[in-house]
């Protein structure tokens, strides 16, 4: 059986803590305790992450030096992530292999992702990247760099970028044929790099953030993924969630799941973008024996086994 596991940048960084090397490598080591829980029950697992406060990080960093060293750009700055957090990643979940006499290697993968430089998300930036900045940083920004800036409820302002849907992943193929292969990958780190293909077929890398749960449903279909597990900080997706008689969705199937999207029943900012990835593998994968599964790290393994999280069925 093949799982994909999404998980979010945020779950390698304590909530309000110093976020820095010790403390990602700390919560990696608890990350990966989930992953060889199912590494041992027989899963084929390739695992897919956010970076958000990463690349925030490193734009920060760019910020300061500024004037003191050459900046890097966004797609530098998601490479860049993709390679450390693959690398902190592959090795405690190595390492956690090796202690429960489990000799595997973990490969981390640099992915690119193709997107549509006509994509309409272009027009209109909405993504909110680095550090908050002064007005008058912000003016120097929009008139030097074309940088698009928005004020943030009186915090800073702040750089938006565009969100493009990705088109397809360039490694694709290398990435199913270490997949047939049985071995475990870290792939598609902060949704992508993503690129645009020119007239003559190259590569050219945009500034662009990529919902790394779309990415995600994308692999897992390529991939043949039986479940595509997406990780959040709650144990199920909620049907009324926050409210007196908020109760938790258990099993559910894609007409009801797009009712209750038409409802309104998730919220944009947090649950919606994992139930349209979910919608999105199970429409692109095909088969009636998949499902996706909405869950909390410590219960991946259970949801995983059908005995907890949101479990959602064509």
């Amino acid at each position: 059986m093949k799982t994909v596991v999404a998980i979010g940048g945020n779950a390698l960084v304590s909530p309000g803590g110093p976020g820095d090397i010790g403390d990602q490598f700390s919560h990696s080591r608890q990350v990966v305790k989930s992953l060889a829980d199912l590494v041992e029950q027989g899963w084929q697992v390739t695992v897919t992450h956010g970076n958000g406060p990463q690349v925030g990080n490193i734009m920060r960093r760019v910020e300061i030096s500024s004037g003191q060293v050459y900046p890097i750009d966004l797609g530098l700055a998601v490479a860049d992530t993709q390679a450390g957090m693959g690398y902190m990643i592959a090795q405690t979940w190595m390492n956690e292999l090796r202690n429960r006499g489990i000799d595997r290697l973990v490969v981390a993968l640099v992915t690119c992702a193709v997107v549509d430089a006509a994509d309409p998300a272009f027009r209109d930036p909405t993504k909110p990247i680095g550090p908050f900045l002064s007005k008058e940083k912000a003016e120097l920004h929009r008139d030097q760099d074309g940088w698009m800036m928005v004020e943030d409820s009186g915090r800073g302002w702040r750089r938006v970028v565009a969100s493009p849907r990705p088109l397809r992943i360039v490694e694709m193929p290398i990435l199913k044929s270490l997949v047939a292969g049985g071995e475990l990958v870290v792939a598609g780190g902060g949704g992508g790099i993503p690129v645009i293909v020119n007239d003559r077929g190259e590569l050219h890398g945009v500034e662009a953030v990529i919902d790394k749960d779309l990415t995600s449903a994308m692999i897992a279909a390529e991939v043949g993924a039986d479940v595509l597990a997406l990780l959040t900080s709650v144990d199920h997706a909620y049907h009324n969630f926050g409210k007196p008689d908020q109760t938790p969705l258990l099993r559910v199937d894609l007409n009801r799941l797009r009712s209750l999207i038409d409802e309104g029943q998730f919220s944009k900012g947090s649950m919606l973008p994992k139930i349209m990835a979910a919608v999105e593998f199970l429409q692109r994968r095909g088969d009636r024996g998949a499902r996706a599964v909405i869950t909390s790290l410590t219960s991946l393994p259970a949801a995983l086994a059908g005995k907890s999280g949101t479990t959602i069925t064509p």
